[in-house]
């Protein structure tokens, strides 16, 4: 064997090698000297012959050694490596039977690596915990190790009172106090193939979905603010899940617009931040909201509106009980069918259409539940007068148009100038000149 060469080129191409060693192997069998050859791929007990600066000399049997060198000796951690010695057996991973150079190949690591693959796996089926340590994080959750492997575990998958006390908007916040500790967990999927190993807390804790709602349900109030993740979209609404459980987030509390589905403004799995609006612990509902967080435009552009104010407004809907019109700002209000007309009214398309432009009296404003009436009959209504006459005053500020009612015109007679004094006694001698013909007439 080429010992000299051994650390030279150990990842090279070694097809046609295998190949010359398989026939070997079958000639060796034919002629009944078939002897236990390492195949690519086996796991193999061996016993270490000499450890040197960057190789280790491993004897499998059938008189074979074989080399952990290169970048497989390097992954073998300082620990580990303190901890072998000549003589000592150790599982061994065939990475090659013979390379170019004729050596056989080996990896302590990936022997272990595989054995923690089985061991993870017999765990799983037997649903039995193991302590694993945090090692690091990233934003869904928690590395932790087992054995020689490293696996996940996600945040919805960490027990109760852990994920109520994470809070953050970065993932050094939610979990970088949690770097070092241990936690009992039970392994929940294995893929080798995938190199998938997902560890949950919740299942070594025996958390049920329930108790997790009912802890949920017994911590939170109205009015609190949480981060929680999109599970489920359906016509109604969306589903958040805040620290296990899941809460409703009606289709009118998502967003201050108008949206017809809950995929027009959320996906699954969007991270989003909710407030708590009500709490039914008998039927152990949790409903949400996502729009009472955001700005509401509404606040804003109703101070520029008043009732009584007179605006435009297209139609957009008729109803039995009315018809609904938008105005110039976006927002849409409701004129009842008793405010269509003077006159009875069955149905709101004896005086409207949609699309119709129409001109509108505002007539009630509700801020907190974002209605406004309106009227089509009171346009014209006197006790509005006042308040029209002012509009109309306030339009016309800037320009040379005054407005002039019949209460300015007993002014004007008021301020015009008195009689002379000495014209006031020949006003006197008509008037009193004129009476006796008005008595003389009365009499005729």
């Amino acid at each position: 064997m080429d010992q000299n060469n051994a650390n030279q080129n150990l990842g090279g191409n070694t097809e046609e090698n295998e190949k010359e060693y398989q026939n070997m192997a079958a000639l060796l069998k034919e002629e009944g000297l078939g002897l236990d050859l390492p195949k690519a791929g086996e796991i193999k007990q061996g016993t270490i012959a000499s450890i040197t600066p960057g190789q280790i000399m491993v004897g499998i049997g059938a008189k074979s050694e074989g080399i952990i060198g290169g970048q497989e000796f390097e992954l073998i951690s300082p620990d580990v490596f303190a901890s072998l010695e000549v003589g000592q057996e150790i599982p061994v991973y065939i990475i090659t039977p013979e390379d170019h150079h004729g050596n056989l190949l080996l990896s302590y690591v990936r022997a272990l690596e595989a054995e923690t693959w089985v061991e993870a796996k017999k765990l799983m089926d037997e649903d039995g915990s193991f302590t694993g340590k945090v090692i690091g994080y990233n934003r869904g959750g928690l590395l932790v190790t087992f054995n020689e492997l490293r696996g996940f575990v996600p945040a919805s998958q960490l027990a109760f009172s852990r994920r109520a006390d994470i809070n953050g908007d970065t993932p050094e916040k939610r979990f970088g106090h949690l770097m070092g500790q241990e936690l009992s967990l039970q392994i929940i999927e294995v893929d080798q193939e995938r190199r998938r190993l997902i560890f949950s807390e919740r299942a070594a804790l025996n958390e049920s979905r329930e108790s997790i709602r009912d802890q949920v349900i017994d911590k939170i109030e109205i009015g609190d603010v949480r981060t929680g993740r999109v599970t489920s979209l359906a016509d109604f609404g969306a589903f958040v899940n805040i620290n296990g459980a899941d809460g409703l987030v009606h289709l009118s509390e998502i967003s201050w617009d108008r949206i017809r589905h809950p995929g027009d403004a959320l996906k699954v799995g969007q991270e989003v931040d909710v407030e708590v609006i009500s709490i039914d612990e008998v039927k152990k509902h949790i409903g949400l909201s996502i729009r009472r967080l955001l700005p509401d435009p509404w606040q804003e552009e109703i101070k520029e509106m008043r009732v009584g104010q007179l605006v435009e407004a297209k139609i957009t809907r008729l109803t039995k009980f009315g018809a609904f019109a938008m105005l110039e700002n976006g927002f849409e209000g409701l004129i009842h069918i008793s405010e269509l007309s003077d006159e009875h009214v069955e149905h709101p398309k004896e005086v409207l259409h949609e699309d119709d432009q129409v001109t509108l009296r505002i007539i009630k404003i509700e801020p907190e539940s974002h209605r406004i009436g309106l009227s089509l009959r009171r346009v014209e209504s006197l006790a509005f007068a006042d308040m029209d006459l002012k509009a109309l005053e306030q339009e016309l500020t800037d320009t040379d148009i005054t407005v002039s009612t019949d209460d300015e015109q007993p002014q004007a007679e008021e301020e015009q100038p008195a009689p002379a004094a000495d014209e006031q006694p020949q006003d006197d001698e008509e008037q009193v000149e004129s009476e006796p013909d008005q008595a003389e007439s009365q009499q005729d």
